[in-house]
């Protein structure tokens, strides 16, 4: 591994961190709350650091792919570690680990809190939490790719290890234009639902909720989260955005630049859509008794639907109320996730799709062993490495899930909340059910597990092998 250029690069990741919380600490002088030591300290802590690892001179200035793996799961953990302070220093969180998991599951987009009640947190603590939505869900290195003009071409690796699904590509012949694009499309869409949520909400509650939606984060400014509007427009306009957030951003470029009929030809779109509307349908078929109508059982299904499985993990109502039936889906949901390319968690619709298209293969290989049988995806021939490569990824998923989930039922709690809240870490959703459900949160879990959940939360974020690949020795030998 080569040090010098990771911990360089890391050292500029610090300084982006420093910009970051002028903005919550800009809110506090304005709210006139007294605790702009809480960001003043942290700015001054990570401008110090990065001082100092700006003077790390590496020999070799590229990127390689066990380069880039490095620095994203390092450089996640650090920026992590330093964006709890604020939590710590505000009075907010002052355990340590609280603070870090409180950090990490808005960086990580998860949503999960151990706060137990969020109304009387300082605005400026809370815009903290929604920000770390919104960088988190499009990307800490990706952000970093896009304002820094002198990357290399191998910053490739950096945006592999971060982003998303089984492929990345450039949208550009240059890694730091197509990062800028992400971005512009990301900004974009987060000011127009800031613009619609402020016709019915005040400003500073538009703010926060834009930019939960925009990175799917689900962080909440209310104890109820978005139940507290009781408003039909607002939960419209959020399912809808979340809903646009868990596409490929690769598709918002093609339309952008005219080519829609390629974007409307995406087979994981059309996958993504049909599996999330024939979910609300089915869930308000089944709420139907619970709800005055169908028009009503629709809306609570179709936002807590789209809210799961984006991974955004809002609520609008208890659906920990629900029958077995539909919870059974909203767990269905939380596994898949949303698309590759999006802001969304989960194992992604694209692997979901070849792990099954690669198991009716192997029923007809069976059947016929002289059948042959090609698997493709997006019209392309899907490669027996790739595939190989999905089911990795789903072993390697289910092994840390499980790990997770009997880890944490140390602490005593029954089964349906270890399982869901190991399946909300490490998916990125945020709630789950029974003590962690939408009126829970995870102050009920002692420190060991809520240190084991922040990992997952940043392993799964981080499409696992980023964080899992820190523990490879043979990552540390400088070959």
């Amino acid at each position: 591994m080569n040090y010098k250029l990771v911990f360089k690069t890391i050292g500029k990741l610090l300084q982006v961190e420093a910009a970051l919380l002028v903005f919550p600490l800009i809110f506090s002088l304005f709210y006139k709350e007294k605790i702009s030591y809480s960001f003043l300290i942290p700015i001054a802590i990570l401008l110090l650091v990065s001082r100092g690892l700006s003077f790390l001179k590496p020999k070799e200035t590229k990127f390689y792919a066990k380069d880039g793996f490095a620095t994203v799961g390092i450089s996640w953990i650090i920026f992590s570690i330093f964006g709890a302070l604020p939590f710590i220093l505000s009075n907010t969180l002052p355990n340590f680990f609280d603070a870090f998991f409180e950090a990490a599951s808005g960086f990580t987009t998860t949503g999960s809190t151990v706060i137990t009640d969020i109304e009387i947190v300082p605005k400026s603590i809370q815009l903290w939490r929604s920000l770390t939505n919104w960088v988190g869900g499009m990307g800490i290195l990706v952000f970093i790719i896009a304002i820094i003009p002198q990357t290399n071409s191998r910053s490739i690796y950096l945006l592999k290890a971060e982003s998303t699904g089984m492929k990345v590509g450039k949208l550009t012949s240059k890694i730091t234009l197509s990062a800028r694009i992400l971005y512009l499309i990301y900004i974009g869409l987060t000011l127009l639902l800031l613009i619609l949520l402020s016709l019915k909400i005040p400003f500073f509650d538009s703010l926060n909720y834009a930019l939960s939606s925009a990175g799917t984060g689900g962080f909440a400014i209310h104890n109820t989260s978005i139940a507290y509007y009781s408003s039909a427009y607002v939960e419209i306009v959020i399912a809808i955005f979340i809903t646009i957030f868990g596409i490929n951003f690769n598709i918002f470029y093609l339309i952008i630049i005219g080519n829609i009929k390629q974007a409307l030809k995406s087979e994981e779109l059309r996958y993504y859509l049909l599996i999330l509307f024939g979910a609300t349908i089915l869930i308000a078929l089944n709420t139907l008794s619970i709800y005055t109508n169908f028009t009503s059982a629709l809306r609570f299904s179709y936002f807590q639907s789209a809210s799961i499985m984006t991974t955004t993990g809002f609520s609008s109502v208890d659906f920990n109320t629900w029958s077995n039936f539909s919870k059974w889906i909203l767990i269905i949901l939380m596994v898949i996730g949303g698309s590759a390319g999006s802001t969304a968690g989960g194992i992604k619709v694209s692997r979901i799709m070849i792990y099954f298209k690669t198991i009716i293969k192997e029923i007809k290989h069976t059947i016929n062993p002289n059948h042959i049988s090609i698997i493709t995806f997006e019209e392309k021939k899907i490669e027996e490495s790739t595939s190989k490569g999905v089911f990795a990824y789903l072993s390697a998923y289910l092994f840390i899930l499980v790990i997770a989930a009997l880890l944490i039922s140390i602490d005593g709690h029954d089964i349906v909340t270890n399982f869901t809240a190991s399946l909300s870490s490490i998916s990125n959703i945020g709630p789950g059910l029974s003590m962690v459900g939408p009126l829970g949160n995870y102050s009920i879990f002692s420190n060991f597990s809520k240190i084991i959940l922040s990992i997952v939360m940043l392993t799964g974020r981080l499409e696992l092998f980023p964080i899992l690949i820190l523990f490879s020795p043979s990552l540390y030998k400088n070959n």
